[in-house]
């Protein structure tokens, strides 16, 4: 591949700088350098092919399902994705969390494991990571991102209370519902136009923050979320400009602002990319300037701290770390391991000083904007701009003639996976059925989440000429219907049909 005027590639392409970047109140769209990773060739029809800055040492085989052995699996699997075997799927882009591979660094702090009931030193180092990291004194290890909010959740929430987020997702909305709060989503209007290249989609809309805020009880009001990346709204990020903006709003109104910081590097990463007088930053500079703003956080480490399992909540309130800590006790184990195996703990501290690193940051990114640039070459529309850890079709452009009845977004994730083995899921009307959780004519996204240091650039191109397979016989797609649903987050679990078609088998009881 070679720059325009035949200057072959650097050998670790990036995504060049504007000479500005532009301000988060601009709307402006991004230059293609900055949506797909770099200026490319007019008559070069490969895009630019983000360099890995790893090699591999094992490897895995993939399954090669036929599409006969696909068509029986998802029938089996009544139609959603979630049940499918692993060895019946091809390439599995249903999440990037916990799907990732761990690097030799990580698997070696796991030989040192100090599996202590309490006190273990694999403790104390995932504790000194994380407060050097956030600033946040005290922290509390949990299985994952949605044992964390658990924990926090239900020491702050009460029947009738609100929680605004630029957008929940969807753990984190059943866990505020579950406590008998309601979920407010507060994002930009251009986190739902699925074509505006606005360069901080995830940002929060202030006057609607605010305005809610003044019209509410503060007793009513827990706190203040705030996810980053935004994932419901494709993987976009939130600038800085923004969250000063937002912590200003709760600081005025008394109430504490924590973050959903599971893709906290990623969104960094943005920021200095895209925001004036950040580019010169470390990714540990920007992310702190986030922290230190806020009250707290919760994480899913399976995303940028690129392990498997873990996760936590942090905060600067002593009182609320006292009584998450009987909840943590009660339900995940002892607050030195927290439901983990005490190695785990080691392998977080270590994912969280290598998901900092910008070589591995461009390369993560620079995955998505490959992938998107195929995609965008054949026509198939997606969500603009590429967010940081995958691709979200959008369902409305790519299958018009389904109605939102007929579950456009779950049709085209099953179409997906029966023409090339590819797993995605829905974002959309079966993930969030509330609609006042989001504003009228909400988008309705298939997303391909990309596992970390997974996947090579072939593999990537495979997708996209499966997808590019089914957008070429799009209007032969038929919509579907559940035929059982959950009463709490039926995507997971629902049972769907195609549209005219009657059950086999009686689906389960609700309980």
């Amino acid at each position: 591949m070679r720059l325009r005027g035949g200057t072959p590639r650097p050998p670790l392409p990036g995504p060049p700088l504007p000479d500005r970047a532009p301000e988060p109140s601009d709307s402006v769209d991004l230059p293609s350098e900055l949506k797909y990773g770099g200026p490319l060739d007019d008559d070069v029809s490969d895009p630019e092919l983000p360099f890995e800055p790893y090699r591999t040492k094992v490897v895995e085989r993939i399954p090669n399902p036929s599409r006969e052995d696909r068509e029986r699996a998802i029938e089996r699997a009544w139609y959603n994705l979630f049940n499918l075997r692993s060895d019946e799927i091809r390439i599995d882009l249903l999440t990037d969390s916990g799907t990732g591979a761990m690097s030799d660094h990580q698997w070696a702090a796991m030989m040192v494991g100090d599996e202590t009931y309490a006190g273990s030193r694999n403790f104390a180092r995932f504790e000194s990571t994380v407060r050097s990291i956030t600033g946040f004194p005290y922290v509390l290890p949990a299985h994952q991102g949605r044992a964390a909010e658990h924990l926090l959740f239900s020491a702050l929430c009460r029947p009738g209370d609100i929680v605004p987020n630029n957008m929940h997702f969807d753990t984190t909305q059943a866990h505020v519902l579950h406590q008998g709060a309601k979920a407010i989503n507060l994002a930009i209007p251009e986190a739902y136009d699925t074509q505006s290249d606005y360069p901080f989609k995830g940002n929060v809309d202030i006057g609607s923050l605010e305005h809610l805020l003044d019209r509410t009880d503060r007793g009513r009001v827990p706190l203040v979320m705030v996810t980053v990346t935004n994932n419901t709204g494709g993987g976009q990020p939130v600038s800085l400009a923004n969250f000063r903006e937002v912590a200003r709003v709760a600081r005025a109104h008394s109430i504490p602002l924590y973050l959903d910081m599971c893709r906290w590097a990623e969104n960094a990463y943005f920021v200095r990319e895209r925001e004036p007088g950040m580019s010169g930053r470390s990714i540990a500079e920007i992310g702190r300037g986030f922290f230190d703003l806020a009250d707290g956080a919760t994480m899913s480490a399976k995303k940028d701290g690129l392990v498997n399992i873990g996760g936590f909540v942090a905060t600067r309130d002593a009182a609320l770390a006292d009584r998450m800590k009987e909840t943590l006790i009660l339900y995940e184990g002892f607050p030195t391991y927290g439901g983990l195996a005490r190695r785990d703990l080691e392998a977080v501290a270590v994912g969280l000083g290598e998901a900092m690193d910008l070589e591995y940051l461009a390369h993560r990114v620079g995955q998505v904007r490959y992938l998107a640039s195929l995609l965008d070459r054949a026509g198939v529309p997606f969500l603009h701009p590429p967010g940081g850890h995958g691709i979200y079709l959008d369902v409305r452009r790519f299958l018009p003639h389904l109605p939102p009845e007929d579950l456009p977004g779950q049709a085209l994730a099953v179409e997906i996976y029966l023409e090339g083995g590819v797993r995605t899921v829905e974002i959309g009307a079966i993930m969030f059925p509330q609609s006042e959780l989001a504003p009228s004519g909400s988008i309705e996204l298939v997303r391909l989440a990309i596992p970390r240091r997974s996947y090579s650039a072939s593999h990537l191109a495979y997708v996209a000429d499966v997808i590019a397979r089914v957008y070429a016989r799009r209007s032969t797609i038929r919509g579907f219907e559940m035929s059982y649903r959950p009463e709490r987050l039926p995507h997971f679990t629902a049972h769907f049909r195609r549209k005219g078609t009657v059950a086999s088998v009686p689906p389960p009881a609700v309980r």
